[in-house]
């Protein structure tokens, strides 16, 4: 592509590069010069003009944008996306439903690598959206891009976005209750909330009394695709009323910790096929917390192994809120 200041006499067909005051109008950057727009020029005072000028090879950024967003996404209906129309060389692409972004990040990268005028940004891996919201944008920076640095980004990151829409309905829960404790009330919102967001039901809520046998009781007879409990006493230990309630009511405990702060207490296992979280007190608020990044993935069919919340604190050091300020010494974690 070739850029600079020529003579108005040869602009015709180059693209604007800066936007211009004509008369009581304007001329927008990015427009293809013809002859009208380089009388309106002339008609200004102006005798040259800064334009972009494709050459034999190159593609304009829009239908570069097209392409690429193709290759990243060659089945939107497949891939729970949708595609923008391009416009001044990008792309957007958009969450057609609740669900988890799921991305190949050493493919993206590489896309990246190809030419520092061809980009695409994201949110971040594993992401939790709603419809409409914006999954990831692709930019072409230049007026155009030589069509081989198109192909060999396409050719990198082919299929490398999508969203995985939850395959889960319905959520049960289970809160234990203990004389002055935090209000159960206020639990029960939030959780319903996050619930809601993913596009599911609550099957049932159950209050229980803060015993071992209740809370086994109760989780047997519960209803949902998903079950979770939250505690009116923090979970303090894997062998804590929660875990072993689980384990009582034929399930089993997988993972108890974590390294996301708030979020720490929180325990992961299964009941026969259906999975089972323990919420960390911090579930109460309406903040996210490092039970939203485990129910958004588990609810959308993604794994979550002990090595996967393990790798989660990096960037897991989530934002300080009034009522848990720093320093946190001598504060139990939740």
């Amino acid at each position: 592509m070739k850029f600079g200041a020529v003579p108005l006499t040869d602009a015709e067909g180059a693209i604007l590069a800066h936007s211009v005051k004509v008369g009581a109008g304007r001329l927008r950057k990015g427009l293809v010069l013809d002859a009208q727009h380089l009388a309106q020029l002339a008609e200004a005072g102006l005798n040259d003009i800064v334009v972009a000028r494709l050459e034999e090879g190159d593609l304009h950024e829009d239908e570069a944008a097209r392409r690429l967003a193709q290759a990243l996404v060659p089945d939107p209906k497949a891939a729970h996306l949708r595609l923008t129309d391009p416009f001044t060389g990008r792309v957007n692409l958009i969450a057609d439903c609740e669900g988890v972004v799921v991305l190949d990040v050493p493919a993206i990268e590489a896309f990246n690598a190809i030419h520092p005028m061809i980009t695409i940004a994201t949110v971040p891996q594993y992401q939790q959206m709603e419809p409409g919201g914006m999954v990831a944008t692709i930019k072409i920076i230049s007026y155009g891009v030589a069509e081989r640095d198109v192909e060999a980004a396409a050719q990198a990151a082919e299929a490398a976005i999508s969203l995985a829409a939850p395959v889960m309905r319905t959520a049960g829960l289970v809160i234990t209750d203990i004389p002055g404790g935090p209000s159960n009330e206020k639990g029960r919102r939030a959780i319903e909330d996050r619930i809601t967001a993913l596009g599911m039901e609550m099957a049932e809520t159950r209050i229980v009394p803060h015993d071992l046998g209740a809370l086994a009781e109760a989780l047997q007879a519960l209803d949902g695709d998903i079950a979770l409990i939250l505690t009116g006493s923090a979970t303090s230990d894997i062998d804590d009323i929660a875990p072993e309630a689980v384990r009582r009511a034929g399930g089993q405990v997988d993972r108890f910790g974590m390294p996301v702060d708030p979020g720490n207490l929180l325990f992961l296992g299964s009941q026969g096929a259906r999975p089972v979280i323990g919420l960390p007190g911090c579930a109460r608020s309406p903040a996210l917390n490092g039970a939203d990044w485990v129910l958004s993935r588990v609810v959308c069919g993604i794994d979550v192994s002990g090595a996967d919340i393990a790798a989660m604190g990096v960037g897991g050091l989530l934002k300080e809120i009034p009522s848990r300020p720093q320093p946190r010494a001598g504060r139990k974690a939740t």
